[in-house]
């Protein structure tokens, strides 16, 4: 009896370092992805009106980031489709070139982001979907 006791003791003082962890991920282990509705826009051609469509999906590694892409939704919405706009058909026909408006996309989300919260929280900028008829 004394001995399972005694077991037992040695059991919790060895598990007692475990409970004082915390149960949650770093801080710097964060990532979160933002799924926006998909975007449809004309875009500049020299024939019949074009249009692309688009999934875009957005990378935060903070929970304030989160908060702060949600926060700001229909600034970054607007600013995104006036982008697609802008764009001409041979801004948009290669890989190489939506790779860049990718890239051209993230720094227009960064930018609302830093204006409205001083920090630009959006990490990365993926198109999920990408057609243009």
């Amino acid at each position: 009896m004394l001995r399972k006791v005694f077991s037992g003791l040695l059991l919790v003082l060895a598990l007692l370092p475990l409970a004082g962890r915390a149960e949650e991920p770093a801080q710097d282990d964060y990532v979160s992805y933002i799924e926006l509705k998909p975007f449809v826009a004309n875009f500049i051609s020299d024939g019949p009106i074009r249009f692309v469509k688009c999934d875009i999906s957005i990378q935060v590694s903070s929970p304030e980031g989160l908060n702060a892409v949600n926060y700001h939704l229909p600034r970054i919405r607007n600013d995104i489709v006036f982008l697609l706009s802008a764009q001409r058909e041979e801004d948009l026909a290669s890989v190489e070139a939506q790779q860049r408006l990718s890239r051209m996309a993230l720094e227009k989300v960064q930018a609302v982001l830093v204006v409205e919260e001083g920090e630009p929280y959006a990490d990365d900028l993926f198109f999920t979907s990408f057609v243009i008829q």
